[in-house]
Order: structure tokens, then C-alpha cells, then sequence
């Protein structure tokens, strides 16, 4: 709508209110309020003129019908301002298509035409129901509310209500928004019926507004000849056409799929809220005020039941996901849950009907380009990755291939920082990724994570670039770095006693233990990056940094698992010493884990091993650790002999404290042999050398360890007394392993006293402890021994 077109319609337009009104009209746009369709009706809205206006407006068609000079006045108005928007044919009857712009004062646009055969209507264009769709109950129930005209809205709200549903490319939002379409259609909710159209937002060659605008008019039944050039002027017919559906046929349902940007999807929002739209995108589009349904991976049940529909809709007989179920679950993970790769997984199999589903597990299990398995040549999960890495800007792109490097599952935005080379992460950068369901948010705030298959796709961009590469191994440089610093000032908190330097970076236990558990399985794996010589002198300096920590937590297969990479790496270095330090470690680990026969063998490689550096220091920790694995294999004179040269060792050394620990361990073993006095002054001696040392822990582990030998000697209430102690000490620590094992300790000695409600009391607080502990297994045996003593009668010896 223009100036000199509103001035034809007044001059030809009989009746004073109506020619004011437009005159006003035309006054408002000269002034500036624009010549666009929301501009125009927001000059209409003024309560002086509405109702002239659309008194007068529903003369105007049938006026301009009647008169052929005002027509052709309309039209040379209309060709003069925007050439081509006006279309006049001879004949002796004309016919005027978007008349209601005058009715809801939205429409820009007049044709003139003869009348002849309407143009067919395509109002069922939906792609076909989506097979095998499953799993998404939730995401359906919320597209449905967003659908149904029966839910009430606000009645300020007249705008037309958009859904937008988001997420990675592959993870179903297509068939989401179809299935749901469809389902609302079936209950009668869109008489009017329903526009598809695919925006290929994510395409080299995105659909435009202009050509989104003339495929759906052309759906709604308007000629080609009729469309406009002009996209304001295509906005105006489209919402004119569906404001006179919803009078006349009811609602229409719009679907607006593959959308990248909100700019993709306003001019194709109905101005009649009737209307629903529903969009989607593998950004999140807030700004269309729409309601938001990002999906994510499916649940590993729906993953998997996708994959048996897949198959039995190729073959209804394909038994092959139930009749070896443990497979078919394994595939799914493998594909990450994600429904494109699941597909195409289903569909690699339905072509070989032979094929177990074991064999294409184990294909993608031990494949180094995961991806290029998933690819059924029609579908590719890479190539629908592509199409989202490609629209990234360049800052964008780098992060994605770095965080695809990171190490653990998460990344926190410390360890992303140190990916990218910068104190502080790329918060901006992050947040499009997120938004682009790229990157998603993790378990916490300030962390992040890539699915699985994401993470495959931005390894495999790195691996397959030269220069790419060399960004990657440099970034890796940066997070072990990064990683060393903070685990080595972690172990040291950890390790802290008072009179020793206080580490600068964690200012007490708690906060090292945090960072720590926070990290973990990123520390884990970072170690494992000592596989690649490039990396291996950090990542053994790191794992060795983890072990005191490790075994606070009781990560014991963590612990195997790093001194194994530590110790292969230190040997093809020539690292004896790094060697010798992972050996013990892994025999830590691997006693801890009931392994006492591999352990006895890792501690005497490291005793060894010190014994040609001549490091008296650790070839005494060497000895204590020997010591502790030979008792627990039921070798005690041997374990005595140990603990004997490690106390000799580190008295030598005047390392008083480790003397401390020794002394601990030979009380111990001189218990075993029934030498309990000796045990019982072995205990007190490591005792008061810890606290000595003002070493709480250590101090607690004496009093714990004395107090059973106190039981042998009938000493009972000085061994309540000594669990007493220990008890305290380690509920300070928050050591809740070791709280367990001091109230099960205290339940026996109050078993001894016959006081079986004390005794019952202490089992089901050491039940609580190991729960809390991560030990299922001694918990449910504290319950066992508690419910035992509840069978018991009153006054009962036990």
C-alpha cells in the first residue's frame, strides 16, 4: 500500500467516512508510519477511524468491481509506485483477490484479474506420517497443548501462536512436528488444513521469504499470475487469503520446517490467531515468542524399541534387536541415541537380512571413523552435521573442534578456557553453540558437553587437516598443562599437615576434593593421552598427582587404569623412577581391589626399581606397601619382615611421619600372629607420632587399628574408648569408608560387652556410612548383621 494508491481508492470511494478515513490513512504513511502491513494497521487502529474504515472497507471490492475507471485508476496508481503489482485483463467482469485488507486493515496488495477456473488448493501437504516413530510422549503432549484451540489463552494475546521445537541435526524434529501434526489433525483442530514447507535453513541455498511466501500461496490457491513480486506485498495476500480461510473454512496449521534464523519464519506468521505454526530448527528461535520443545537423545529404551519398529517395518519377521538384546542396546549407544544414525543403523542391517546385529556393533566399536559407517547412501549422520558446521562463524567452528578434544564427558569453563588459549571461556561463543544444540549444557552450571556423535564428528574434522592437527595438539599442550598445575596444588591440600607451606590454590580440603570430583573423569582420561609421546611426561607427573585422591574416593579401577598407562609410558621413556612410582601406585590400586597377587608384584617392581636409584626414601613406602599386600595374602611373617625394613628405613631418613605409618601396619601384622602385646605398642608408638605431626588422619587410622587389639587383651571399653576417637576424626575428613569400617568396629566391641541394642545402633549407622560411601555391598551387610541382632532376645549373650 502506498500514497497514490490510497489516494485512488479515496477519490473513487463513495461515501464521506470512508474517503476521510482513508485520506487519514494516507496522511499517516506520508508522515512516516511506514508503508508495511504492521504499520498500516497499527495507523487503522486508532479508535477515531477503525470503524470507518472498515464500514467503508467492506463496500470497496464491490465498488471497484462495479467501476471499471476506478479500477484501472487503482491499478496505473498501483503500476506508477511498485510496477508489476497491479494487474488488470480486458473483459467485461473483474474480479479483485486480497479485498480483505480493507476488512482487517492488514493487506498491502490489490490484483485485478477475470474471473476463471480457481487456481487447485494444496491444503494436506504434510510429508507422509513418519515410520517407527517412538519415544517422544512428552515432547508430543507438549506440541499438542501449544496446538489445541480448547486451551485457554490469554485474552490479551491475539498473536498467532507459534511452536518451535529444536535440536541437533539427526535428532528427529521433522518427524516430531509431522507426527504431531498430523495427530492434531485427526482431531479435527485445523479444518482449514495445513501448509508444510521445508526452509533448508541449513543448506548452501536457503529458501527465502520471497520463495517460502509463492510456494504457500500457491498451496492456498492463488495463480501464479496473481502472486506479487514484492514480499511485503506476498505477506499481505498470504495473511489476507488465511484470514478469509479461518472465516470461511475454519483454522489452518502451518509447518515450517528446517528453519535457521527467526527472520525465515516472520513473514510466513498468519495475522489471524486462530492459526497455529509450528516450527523447526536446529537453533533455539526465542525470538519468535514462540512456545520452545527442544529434544534431545532418545531414552535407551526408545532407542532401542526404534530400532526393532525399523526392522519389522523392512521385514515384519526381522527378530534380530529382541533375540539378542544385549547387542542391539549396545548399538543404540553406539549411535548415541541419536534417530538419524539409529536409521540408518536399522537400515544397513535390513540390507542384509544374514547380518547379526554383534557384527555391526563390532564394526563401529573398533572403527576410527565411527561416522563414515553411518551412512546408508541416502542418509549420512556427517553429512547432517556438515550442513550445521559449515553455517558457523569461524570462533565458533575452532570451539566446537577444541571442545570436541576435551578429555571427560563435560568440560567446565576452566577447562574449556584452557582449550581455547584464553583466561576466561568464550561465554558468547558457547551460548550460540547452545543455542544451535551443538554444544549442550551439562550437569552443572559453568559446564558443557557434546553428544557423542558430535564429539566424533569435530575429532574426525581435527584428524582429517594437517593444520587443524597441529591446533589440536597445542590445545591438548594447554589442558594437561592446566590440569597438572591444579591436580599437583589439589594433592598437596590433600596431603597438607600443619607446619607444612599452605598450598595457594585450594584453601582447604573441601575445595580440593570439589575440583577434583568435578574433574575427575576428565583427569582420567587426560592420562591416557601418555599413550602419545608427546604427552606422556605430563600425563605421568599427572597420574601420579590423582593417587592419594583416588584412593580417598576408592576410584580404584580409575587408579588400575592410569599407573597401567603411567607405568607403560615412564618405561619407553626410560623414566625409572616415573616407573617405579606408577608400579606402586597400580599395586595400591590393584590390592585394594582384592588383586593381591598382582599387587604383590607391582610393589616389589617398585621396591626394586628404588633399590637401583638408591632412593632409601621410596624404597621404604616400596617395603610398606609390600608389607600391607603380603598380610592380606596371608603371608604375614613376610609382611612383618616388611614393615619391620620400612620403619628402619624411614627412621633413617627421619621421615617421622611415614615412620608413623609403618609402625601402624607392623601392629597390624603382629596381631594376626597373636603377638598382641607387641600390636598394641606398635599401634600406640604410630599413634603418638602422628599426632606428633598433628596428622589427624593418620592419628585415627592408630586409634582404629589399637582398639581391636585392646578387644584380644579384654580390654573393651578402652577399645570402645579408642573407636570412640577414630570415629571423630574421620567424620571430620567426611571419610565415610573409613567411618563404616570404626562403627562396625564398635558393634563388635559392644557385641563383646552384651549390649546388643548399642551393637545394633552402631551396624545400622555403619550401614548408613557405606551408603553413603558408594558401598552397596558392606552396606547390606551392616543391615544383615543389624537385623540379626533385632531377632535376638533381650539379655541374649551374642
Amino acid at each position: 500500500m502506498n500514497v497514490a494508491l490510497l489516494a485512488a481508492l479515496a477519490e473513487g470511494a463513495g461515501g464521506e467516512a470512508g474517503r476521510r478515513a482513508v485520506e487519514d490513512l494516507a496522511v499517516a504513511v506520508a508522515q512516516g508510519a511506514g508503508t508495511s502491513a504492521q504499520a498500516l494497521a497499527a495507523a487503522a487502529g486508532h479508535p477515531s477511524r477503525r470503524d470507518a474504515v472498515r464500514a467503508w472497507g467492506d463496500k470497496v471490492e464491490e465498488l471497484l468491481a462495479a467501476d471499471p475507471t476506478v479500477a484501472r485508476a487503482v491499478v496505473a496508481a498501483m503500476e506508477r509506485h511498485t510496477p508489476g503489482s497491479g494487474t488488470w485483463y480486458r473483459g467485461d467482469h473483474t474480479d479483485f483477490r486480497g479485498g480483505l485488507f480493507l476488512r482487517e486493515v492488514i493487506g498491502l496488495q490489490i490484483n485485478v484479474q477475470v474471473t476463471g477456473a480457481a487456481a487447485p488448493e494444496a491444503m494436506a501437504s504434510l510429508p507422509p506420517r513418519p515410520g517407527g516413530f517412538t519415544g517422544r510422549d512428552d515432547e508430543t503432549a507438549a506440541l499438542l497443548r501449544a496446538l489445541d484451540p480448547a486451551v485457554p489463552r490469554s485474552p490479551d494475546c491475539t498473536t498467532v501462536l507459534v511452536a518451535a521445537v529444536s535440536g541437533l541435526g539427526g535428532i528427529g524434529k521433522t518427524a516430531l512436528a509431522v507426527q504431531s501434526a498430523y495427530l492434531a489433525c485427526e482431531r479435527g483442530w485445523f479444518p482449514g488444513g495445513t501448509l508444510f514447507v521445508d526452509l533448508h535453513g541449513y543448506d548452501e541455498d536457503p529458501v527465502t521469504a520471497d520463495q517460502a511466501l509463492q510456494s504457500l500461496l500457491r498451496a492456498l490457491g492463488v495463480p501464479p499470475e496473481h502472486i506479487p513480486a514484492m514480499v511485503d506485498d506476498r505477506v499481505a495476500l498470504y495473511r489476507s487469503v488465511l484470514a478469509e480461510r479461518a472465516r470461511k473454512a475454519g483454522a489452518v496449521l502451518v509447518l515450517a520446517d528446517n528453519a535457521s534464523s527467526p527472520d525465515q519464519v516472520r513473514p510466513l506468521l498468519p495475522g489471524d490467531a486462530r492459526h497455529r505454526v509450528l516450527v523447526t530448527s536446529r537453533d533455539r528461535l526465542p525470538q519468535l515468542g514462540a512456545r520452545l520443545v527442544p529434544l534431545d537423545q532418545l531414552t535407551p529404551k526408545a532407542a532401542y524399541e526404534l530400532l526393532d519398529l525399523a526392522l519389522r517395518i523392512a521385514d515384519p519377521d526381522d527378530s534380530r534387536v529382541t533375540d539378542d538384546a544385549t547387542a542391539a542396546e549396545r548399538l543404540s549407544a553406539l549411535c548415541g541415541h541419536l534417530p538419524l544414525a539409529l536409521q540408518i543403523a536399522a537400515a544397513l542391517l535390513a540390507e542384509d537380512p544374514e547380518k547379526p546385529v554383534t557384527e555391526l556393533v563390532d564394526e563401529l566399536a573398533v572403527s576410527h571413523d565411527r561416522l563414515a559407517h553411518l551412512d546408508d547412501g541416502d542418509r549420512s549422520v556427517r553429512a547432517a552435521f556438515d550442513l550445521s558446521y559449515r553455517r558457523l562463524p569461524s570462533g565458533q567452528a575452532r570451539l566446537l573442534r577444541l571442545l570436541a578434544l576435551a578429555p571427560g564427558p563435560e568440560a567446565s569453563d576452566e577447562v574449556v578456557a584452557a582449550l581455547n588459549g584464553t583466561d576466561a571461556p568464550p561465554a558468547r561463543d558457547l551460548k550460540a553453540l547452545a543455542r544451535a544444540h551443538l554444544v549442550e549444557r551439562g550437569s552443572g552450571r559453568g559446564r558443557w558437553r557434546l553428544h557423542d556423535l558430535v564429539r566424533a564428528y569435530g575429532a574426525g574434522v581435527v584428524a582429517g587437516d594437517v593444520r587443524l592437527r597441529g591446533e589440536g595438539e597445542a590445545a591438548r599442550e594447554r589442558l594437561l598443562g592446566y590440569y597438572y598445575r591444579c591436580a599437583d596444588a589439589a594433592d598437596d591440600r590433600l596431603r597438607w599437615l600443619p607446619g607444612m607451606p599452605e598450598p595457594e590454590r585450594f584453601g582447604d580440603r573441601g575445595q580440593a576434593l570439589a575440583w577434583l570430583d568435578g574433574e575427575r573423569a576428565g583427569l582420567v582420561a587426560a592420562v591416557q593421552w601418555a599413550r602419545e609421546e608427546r604427552y606422556a611426561h605430563v600425563a605421568v607427573r599427572l597420574s601420579a598427582c590423582l593417587a592419594v585422591y583416588l584412593n580417598w574416593r576408592r576410584y580404584f579401577d580409575d587408579k588400575i587404569t592410569i599407573s597401567r598407562v603411567a607405568q607403560q609410558a615412564a618405561h619407553r621413556a626410560g623414566d625409572g623412577l616415573g616407573e617405579a612410582v606408577a608400579w606402586g601406585s597400580l599395586g595400591n590400586a590393584l590390592r585394594a581391589a582384592g588383586r593381591v597377587g598382582e599387587a604383590i608384584e607391582a610393589h616389589t617392581r617398585a621396591r626394586d626399581l628404588y633399590q637401583v636409584a638408591e632412593d632409601r626414601h621410596r624404597e621404604a613406602i616400596a617395603w610398606n606397601n609390600l608389607g600391607i599386600a603380603l598380610r592380606e595374602a596371608g603371608r604375614t611373617e613376610g609382611a612383618i619382615e616388611a614393615h619391620t625394613r620400612a620403619r628402619d628405613l624411614y627412621h633413617a631418613v627421619e621421615d617421622h611421619h611415614l615412620e608413623a605409618t609403618a609402625w601402624n601396619n607392623l601392629g597390624a601384622a603382629l596381631q594376626e600372629v597373636g603377638r598382641v602385646g607387641e600390636a598394641i605398642e606398635a599401634h600406640t608408638r604410630a599413634r603418638d607420632l602422628h599426632h606428633a605431626a598433628e596428622d589427624r588422619r593418620g592419628e585415627a587410622s592408630a586409634w582404629n587399628n589399637v582398639g581391636p587389639a585392646l578387644q584380644e587383651a579384654g580390654r573393651t571399653g578402652e577399645a570402645i574408648e579408642a573407636f570412640g576417637k577414630a570415629l571423630v576424626a574421620y567424620e571430620e575428613f567426611e571419610d565415610w569408608y573409613n567411618v563404616g569400617q570404626v562403627l562396625e568396629n564398635l558393634a563388635h566391641a559392644h557385641e563383646d560387652a552384651h549390649r546388643p541394642a548399642e551393637a545394633r545402633t552402631h551396624w545400622l549407622r555403619a550401614a548408613d556410612a557405606f551408603t553413603r560411601a558408594e558401598a552397596p555391598d558392606r552396606a547390606a551387610q551392616a543391615r544383615a548383621w543389624a537385623a540379626e541382632l533385632n531377632d535376638t532376645p533381650p539379655g541374649t549373650p551374642t
